[in-house]
Parts: C-alpha cells; sequence; structure tokens
C-alpha cells in the first residue's frame, strides 16, 4: 500500500512510525492466533483465600508503611483509570426521551423515577428545575414533565450529566454532603496508601474534560487533605496519541475520513499501560473510578486494601528471595540446582497455586524459575461470578513449560483454543479490577512495563463511521494482554468490596446509599 506524504506527516505528528501503522493494518488483516486456555482458576488452583489471615496481611501492610523515612520511603500510588464518559450510564434516560411514549414505563424508567429523592444530585438537579422552569422535581413530574426532567439532567444547558466523565458526578450523599467518585478515592488513598503523612493519586483522563477535572481533583485533594491531615497529591495523565490505531476499510486499506485523511481511533484501556510505566512508583493500586463506595464503608473497604497490599509485600519478599538465590547458582553444581529450582517450584506450587510442570531438564527448571520469578508482580482481587459482563481468572498455556494465571475477557474466550470439555461460562469468579503492583526488580530496578505486553492479543471490532464500515483494532486490555508477562496472584475477596456504577440506577443499590437513607 502506497502513503502519501501527506499521509506520513500525519502519522509522524501521531507519535507513530510508518513501520507501526504498516503492523498494524497487518494485524487487522491476519487478526490475533488464540489463546490456549487450560482452565478457570478456582479457589485451591489458582485462587487463594486469605479470610483467616486478613488482619495478619493487613499488619504486614501498616508495619511496611511505619518503617519508612525520609530517606528510604517507598512510593506507593493509587492508579485510577477515570476517562470513561458518563453518557454510557444513562442509556435507559436517553432511549426514554427518544421513545414514543410520555410517561416511564420501563422498570428501570420507572425506578428512576419513583427513588429520585435518593440520588445524591437530587438538591443540585432540584435548583436546576426551579431555574430552567420554575418547577420543582415534584412538580415536573406531577404535570407529567417526565422528558424535561431528563433533559435538564443531561443536556449541556442542564446539569450536563450526560456529558461529563463519572468522576465528576455526584454518586454518593452522607449527611447533607454529596461527594463525587473523585472525593471517595482521595478519602480511600489516605485510608490505605498514604506514606510518611502523604497521599499520591494518579487519574488517567479524556483531553476534553483534562482542565475540570483537575481543578476539581486538587481543590478537593486540598480540602480532604487538610481534615484528614494527610497531603495528597495528585497528578493526571491522557491516554498518549502514539497509543493510538489505525482503522482499515473492509478491503484492508486504511480508512479515510471525508477530508482524505487516515482515521486513528483510541487503541482501549489498554494504551494505559503506557501511562502506569511512567509513574515513579514502587506499589501500585489500580481501581476503577467507579467502583467506589460512600464514606460509611471506608474502613471495611480499607481492611482488604491493606490485606492485598501485605499479601503482595510478603509474596514479594519470598519471590525475590528465590529469585536471588537461583541467579547465584554456580552452573558447575547440578544438585544445587536441582535444590535451589525445586524449592522456588514448590513454593510457586503450593503458595502460589501456580500449576507448575516438573517434565524439565535442570537447565529448563532453571530458565523457568528466571523467567517466572523475575517480573512485575500483581496481586488481583476476584470475586465470585454473579452475572456481571466483564472478564475473569484463568490459566493460560504461555509456552511448552509455562502455565500462567491471566485475567481474561468474554472476546479472547470466544476465540480461545481450549481443551474439550471446559464450559468457560460456568467460571466461578470474576474480575473487578482491584489489582496492587510491585514494579521494581530484586535488585530495585523498575521493570520497562511495556516489555511485558503479549502483543499478539488484542481483537478486531467492526464499526462504522459516516456510514461506511470499518474494522478497528483493540490493543491488549491493561490488565489483560498489557499484563500478561507477569507473576499474577488471584485472591478472593467479598463480593460486598466490588461496587461498579454501569448504570444510572447502580446508585440505588443499599451499598451507594447513605447509612440512614438504605
Amino acid at each position: 500500500m502506497i502513503f502519501s506524504d501527506k499521509d506520513k506527516l500525519q502519522i509522524a505528528k501521531h507519535g507513530m512510525t510508518l513501520d507501526e501503522v504498516v503492523n498494524q493494518l497487518g494485524m487487522i488483516e491476519r487478526g490475533f492466533p488464540p489463546l490456549e486456555v487450560i482452565a478457570p482458576a478456582t479457589i485451591g488452583e489458582g485462587i487463594l483465600q486469605i479470610d483467616n489471615d486478613l488482619q495478619k496481611y493487613a499488619d504486614i501492610w501498616q508495619n511496611t508503611l511505619q518503617k519508612q523515612s525520609e530517606k528510604t520511603t517507598l512510593k506507593v500510588e493509587k492508579f485510577v483509570p477515570a476517562s470513561g464518559a458518563a453518557s454510557r450510564m444513562f442509556k435507559d434516560l436517553y432511549a426514554f426521551v427518544d421513545a414514543d411514549y410520555d410517561q416511564p414505563t420501563t422498570t428501570n424508567e420507572k425506578l428512576f423515577f419513583d427513588k429520585i429523592d435518593l440520588f445524591a444530585f437530587y438538591d443540585l438537579l432540584n435548583d436546576k428545575c426551579r431555574e430552567k422552569t420554575s418547577q420543582t422535581i415534584d412538580q415536573l413530574k406531577a404535570s407529567g414533565r417526565y422528558k424535561d426532567l431528563v433533559r435538564i439532567l443531561l443536556d449541556a444547558d442542564g446539569l450536563g450529566y450526560g456529558h461529563l466523565p463519572k468522576g465528576l458526578l455526584l454518586f454518593h450523599r452522607t449527611g447533607n454532603k454529596a461527594f463525587t467518585p473523585i472525593e471517595e478515592h482521595l478519602k480511600e488513598a489516605c485510608a490505605y496508601a498514604a506514606v510518611n503523612g502523604k497521599a499520591r493519586l494518579h487519574f488517567t483522563v479524556s483531553h476534553e474534560h483534562h482542565e475540570q477535572f483537575e481543578l476539581f481533583a486538587r481543590e478537593k485533594a486540598k480540602e480532604l487533605g487538610s481534615q484528614r491531615g494527610v497531603e495528597i497529591e495528585v497528578s493526571l495523565s491522557e491516554q498518549h496519541p502514539s497509543t493510538d490505531t489505525i482503522a482499515a476499510d473492509n478491503d484492508g486499506q486504511p480508512f479515510r475520513n471525508a477530508d482524505g485523511t487516515l482515521l486513528f481511533r483510541p487503541g482501549g484501556h489498554g494504551a494505559l499501560i503506557k501511562n502506569l510505566n511512567e509513574l515513579d512508583s514502587d506499589i501500585v493500586f489500580i481501581k476503577n473510578i467507579d467502583n467506589i463506595t460512600p464514606e460509611h464503608m471506608l474502613t471495611y473497604q480499607a481492611l482488604y486494601k491493606q490485606a492485598l497490599a501485605g499479601l503482595l509485600v510478603d509474596m514479594k519478599n519470598e519471590i525475590h528471595r528465590h529469585l536471588k538465590a537461583v541467579k547465584s547458582l554456580n552452573e558447575h553444581n547440578s544438585s544445587l540446582h536441582e535444590t535451589v529450582c525445586d524449592a522456588a517450584m514448590t513454593f510457586m506450587r503450593e503458595t502460589l497455586q501456580f500449576r507448575v510442570e516438573t517434565d524439565m531438564t535442570t537447565e529448563e527448571k532453571r530458565q523457568y524459575c528466571l523467567d517466572m520469578l523475575n517480573r512485575p508482580i500483581r496481586v488481583c482481587g476476584v470475586v465470585k461470578n454473579t452475572g456481571e459482563p466483564g472478564g475473569g481468572p484463568f490459566i493460560v498455556r504461555e509456552n511448552a513449560h509455562c502455565q500462567t494465571n491471566q485475567i481474561l475477557e468474554m472476546s479472547q474466550l470466544n476465540s480461545a483454543k481450549t481443551d474439550k470439555g471446559i464450559d468457560f461460562s460456568k467460571s466461578t469468579h470474576f474480575n473487578p479490577v482491584d489489582i496492587v503492583c510491585y514494579l521494581r526488580d530484586d535488585e530495585g530496578k523498575r521493570y520497562n512495563l511495556n516489555d511485558c505486553v503479549d502483543k499478539h492479543t488484542g481483537f478486531i471490532s467492526e464499526k462504522s463511521k459516516d456510514g461506511k464500515p470499518l474494522k478497528a483494532l483493540e490493543l491488549p486490555g491493561l490488565w489483560n494482554g498489557a499484563m500478561s508477562h507477569w507473576l499474577t496472584i488471584f485472591v478472593e475477596l467479598p463480593i460486598e468490596t466490588f461496587n461498579p456504577v454501569k448504570q444510572i440506577t447502580d446508585l440505588l443499590r443499599p451499598e451507594h446509599q447513605d447509612k440512614g437513607m438504605a
């Protein structure tokens, strides 16, 4: 295919090379090889249970934080993907506005209007209704003006909730105060991620909302930090244009906009591995912007985050101890090879609950231990599968001797190469994106996370633009293919720790309500 000088200039301005674009078009044409999925991870087969040791691991984390000094401060940060638009939360309300009926009819429509006074934004919306119509919410409902009420909530000349990111919406009400997810994440960071009186948070945001998000987050960080005696440091980043992917038409040629320019699209949340890689941190907590609860559940939530972090520290110490032992082996002492490698493999099998193959030569065992243990480490909380859409924990064959724990999405499972008789719809656990990571090796050197991405994962989706079909390339997801070559430990968490808000009525669940109103 031929690219003009104008195309090459556009590619360069995007921070990409011509070879990268050609390679992406090749991936769209060829597709991705199927993963070899061995089995879903289950309790005792890839998933740890720590309920009996919950306080033990929480204490390890607390002790780790207390040992820090100004000279040897452990760098801890909370990483919150927050660039998603809130518009998808309101899809039912948008459908209602476009419907050929005027009264709430569906279950979700009725629930929204019947319980509207329980939403944290109720007072704000009521004031905006008075301003726009000289009527209250109750008066608008009584006069059948339900669609006007929804428009005031969603439209830019009203509250504008249909155009804002989730982080800026009022999610919770505690007493007479209402709080956004940004504020709830700030509170959480103070509760379990503060080192020497300082908590650090990093939000990934969309370009269009960057300034508004940053102003609000910094203002609330100063306010909440003062209340809690913690200095809160907030940083933000956007998805890098260089992580976008080119679109193709049905003939495999570059898709072009009406003006003839190449069409680049965001490569999905997997592109955020570059943002994560740029953090100067040792330990990072990862949690989505909408998985947050009111302050009355903060102590409960913080206990499990502390336990995950304590487990991470404990496992990291053991992993690095075995790694140092394997690295120090003298190639002429084969019996010591066996002893050290077998100890490392027993640790992986019995403590980490990995599936470890033992039919290897001595040198293969040594290389296996080096490969498996010399990786960034992540402890991933998983919850029992209750039918939520999304991925889950699985065991995947990485190579001839290596089976690894992976979080897989349904799109990956649909194209997976599997053993007969495995029904992946019956997997027992779900991925809530509740992750704690350690990003340095046994010598304290920072891993380059870009080197740990499985570039052979991803998927091709069918889209359209200006009425024309196109093929879009989705990069390996952040907690899927982008972390494929990490050392992954799955831990079961109670379902109560997972409280996502995917549609507006999710905020009516008891876990999102003030204790006095639930």
